[in-house]
């Protein structure tokens, strides 16, 4: 094992991984991040709709239109990535005037991961209990109101939640565009991995990925618990409780109280 390691090709490969390293981590993480954020900018307005504009929603919208609006969704949703990456190179070249490098991810990125945003959004927003929608209408809220200060807020962990998750399969489908001319870790693990079977490398290509998922899933997790209210009053709760018989055991132990 130890020759292995100390073998010439796989420390020409580790010196190689460690050297394009900073470039990959900062391309895949670039890309991963602009592409989470405009996914958002397109998919968070169309979740809220998907719920807002349905037929006994906060405000509804046509039949067609909403049946119009989930058929497109739907549709974007059941192309394969590697298929919707490239039927998007125009677009990229449309937009960037390229359509390879880490700018050229970013529209392919966008165009697949929209619609998984709204699916999510969609998903985190049914979970809202209806009485509080109905208590903020009986007031005499708006639609904007209950949107922005009653049905996002209560929604607010089941979002970052997912948001973790949609960051997360942006980052693995970002792994994939090194097919197409894309640039990062996916690339560098496909480019000297797989067409030039540089196995070491390709190994610690995958390896930083899955630290980079780590790192996401890490910091998605405790935003998320972090501003669940619930959470945080039944913690308080089981403080209170575990304190209360800490206390009753010291009173019935010999040396208590």
């Amino acid at each position: 094992m130890l020759d292995f390691f100390n073998s010439p090709e796989v420390q020409e490969q580790f010196s190689l991984f460690l050297e394009l390293l900073p470039g990959d981590v900062w391309d895949t993480v670039y890309s991963t991040a602009l592409a989470t954020l405009f996914a958002y900018v397109v998919g968070l307005p169309l979740g809220i709709l998907l719920v807002t504009g349905e037929a006994g929603g906060v405000r509804p919208l046509p039949r067609w239109f909403m049946a119009a609006l989930n058929f497109v969704i739907n549709i974007l949703r059941s192309v394969p990535f590697l298929i919707l990456m490239i039927l998007a190179i125009p677009l990229s070249r449309l937009i960037l005037g390229t359509s390879v490098g880490t700018a050229a991810m970013i529209p392919p990125l966008v165009i697949a991961a929209f619609p998984f945003v709204a699916r999510m959004v969609e998903s985190s927003l049914r979970e809202v209990d209806r009485g509080v929608l109905e208590a903020a209408t009986a007031m005499g809220a708006s639609p904007l109101q209950i949107v922005w200060k009653v049905l996002l807020p209560e929604a607010r962990p089941s979002l970052l939640t997912g948001a973790t998750t949609v960051t997360i399969t942006i980052l693995g489908y970002g792994a994939m565009a090194g097919f197409i001319g894309g640039t990062g870790l996916g690339a560098t693990a496909i480019n000297y991995g797989y067409y030039r079977t540089q196995i070491v490398l390709e190994y610690c290509a995958v390896i930083a990925l899955v630290i980079l998922v780590q790192i996401v899933q890490t910091a998605g997790t405790r935003t998320a618990v972090g501003s669940d209210k619930r959470l945080t009053k039944k913690s308080r709760r089981r403080g209170l409780r575990d304190a209360n018989r800490q206390v009753n055991r010291d009173r019935r132990s010999p040396g208590g109280m």
